[in-house]
């Protein structure tokens, strides 16, 4: 992952898509993936698939990449894994991964529903714990798959401060070597923090690229008033000024608009 750094590789969020559509709706969305998918390496970008983003039961970016036989460059795709899964469909993720040649993971405890299955502590050998986190289900992967994957793992500075460097601290004893925050749109301190505190640990910020305030007000647990003047392309500017060490998740990048503007933007 700090090769993505260096080579400062924008990191492009993109969904899979849902379940519950029709088949029409299914293929038009496998054509929008693939197409994305595409542009993304072509570009040399990463591209970053969501899991069940937001609880919302969606195919996996495994099988979506399988089935469309979509090229797959190890140092351009990272799979997000959450602890939603059972556990023959969490190792089927796994050995398809490796398979694929995907090594990079951001592991995540993730968004659940009433529909989705949950992992058990006795399904990732964990001890003590009541409920699996993205320490264990780290510590399972970098166990049970020995030298497979890099294992990313998520940062929230809109948590109690405390709380979220002791939880960044065990998962960083459980193996995980780099880091993304949620999305900021300005300078924060617990993020000034992250990288003072953790001076060799990769860490990648999420920049919010769409308009929709409300979704990123549901996304980092506070309100942002709607009518705060934002541009996100702007806010992705001065976050690269702000944080030029730091590699850039994309979140709801628009493909027909946005990235066309990527080019020449980090310098």
């Amino acid at each position: 992952m700090e090769h993505h750094i260096k080579n400062k590789i924008y990191h492009v969020e993109i969904l899979p898509p849902k379940q519950a559509v029709t088949i029409e709706k299914l293929h038009e969305g496998l054509d929008g993936f693939a197409e994305k998918y595409n542009r993304v390496m072509e570009d040399g970008r990463c591209a970053c698939i969501t899991d069940n983003a937001m609880g919302l039961l969606a195919f996996q970016g495994t099988e979506v990449i399988e089935e469309l036989k979509l090229k797959v460059n190890p140092e351009q795709v990272m799979i997000h894994l959450n602890t939603f899964h059972t556990k023959e469909n969490l190792d089927e993720i796994l050995d398809t991964c490796i398979r694929l040649g995907i090594k990079y993971l951001l592991v995540i405890s993730g968004d659940g529903s009433d529909r989705l299955p949950k992992l058990q502590p006795t399904d990732v050998g964990a001890v003590g714990v009541e409920a699996v986190t993205s320490v264990e289900l780290t510590g399972y992967i970098l166990r049970e798959y020995p030298g497979k994957f890099v294992i990313g793992v998520a940062f929230n500075p809109y948590e109690p401060e405390e709380h979220e460097f002791e939880k960044l601290d065990r998962k960083i004893a459980a193996g995980a070597t780099f880091v993304i925050t949620q999305p900021i749109i300005e300078q924060n301190k617990v993020v000034d923090k992250l990288l003072k505190n953790y001076p060799s640990m990769p860490v990648i910020v999420e920049a919010w690229m769409s308009k929709k305030l409300s979704l990123l007000s549901d996304a980092v647990g506070y309100e942002i008033p709607e009518d705060t003047v934002f541009d996100p392309i702007e806010t992705l500017g001065e976050l690269h000024r702000l944080y030029p060490k730091c590699g850039v998740y994309l979140s709801l990048l628009g493909f027909k608009y946005q990235i066309d503007k990527l080019e020449g933007l980090w310098k």
